[in-house]
């Protein structure tokens, strides 16, 4: 990002599942924790999952975490940059513009049934020209029915470009539960709290206690999907009250946390 706030263009990461003559190609590859990959965009859109670790990828509008049990869709040509929070397995998908029309428009966070999840897997078992008259061929079927299937999930926190803002930011993702006011964080960022407040209104429409709810909420999303108890969760990303969790969590995502668990197995 330059220092006016403003994104530079991304350049692509050319790889040959981005040009084989098939509906979608998988891809795999291990990363070490601490491991990031810089901004950059594909030809072809992406979902995007771990059966391991949790992806922190963020786009040019807004930061998802995506722990396993989630994926995370990414149109063509979208820039995103993806930083790893343990050792992580990818295993992913890029799928050509036709088969695209499965998924969502927009970059969107979507929930691995236990069937989606054997279907990436044995995806990315496949040669690159797998055979499309054979079991590939199935399971592209397969894969990209389940995709349209797939519900949406409002798991991403509106992005912030001005520095001082990205300082807070990265301050409170490393500890969400952090009870800190906005004249404390201001201190900190080198910004009035007058200056702060009216920066988060201008870059996303909403106030500094909404953003922060909306970080808590989707670091506890994740950390339920990794199947920790609702009231650890809650007490992780700075809840006192699992009742008061509970309903946040509901107002947002339409479910309760218990729902929001992650039953699948490892």
């Amino acid at each position: 990002m330059s220092p006016s706030g403003h994104f530079p263009p991304a350049p692509t990461r050319p790889l040959p599942q981005d040009a084989v003559d098939r509906p979608l190609a998988g891809f795999t590859r291990d990363y070490a924790d601490g491991e990031a990959v810089p901004r950059h965009a594909h030809a072809r859109a992406q979902l995007l999952y771990a059966t391991r670790g949790i992806m922190r990828i963020e786009t040019d509008a807004a930061a998802y975490v995506v722990p396993p049990g989630r994926a995370l869709w990414v149109p063509a040509a979208v820039p995103h940059v993806t930083a790893m929070q343990g050792a992580v397995a990818m295993r992913a998908l890029f799928l050509r513009a036709d088969a695209a029309r499965a998924g969502p428009g927009g970059v969107t966070v979507l929930p691995v049934s236990p069937l989606l999840r054997e279907l990436i897997l044995a995806a990315c078992s496949e040669p690159l020209e797998w055979d499309e008259a054979g079991r590939g061929g199935h399971l592209a079927a397969l894969i990209l029915d389940e995709i349209a299937r797939a519900p949406a999930l409002p798991l991403g926190v509106p992005a912030l470009r001005d520095p001082r803002l990205r300082r807070l930011a990265a301050a409170l993702r490393a500890d969400p539960a952090r009870d800190a006011d906005m004249e404390s964080l201001a201190a900190e960022c080198g910004a009035s709290a007058r200056t702060l407040t009216r920066l988060f209104r201008r870059e996303t429409g909403m106030s500094f206690g909404r953003w922060r709810q909306m970080l808590r909420l989707s670091e506890a999303a994740a950390l339920l999907a990794q199947g920790v108890p609702p009231a650890r969760a809650a007490a992780a990303v700075g809840y006192a009250s699992a009742p008061a969790f509970g309903a946040a969590f509901r107002a947002a995502f339409g479910i309760t946390p218990g729902a929001g668990q992650d039953s699948q197995p490892r």
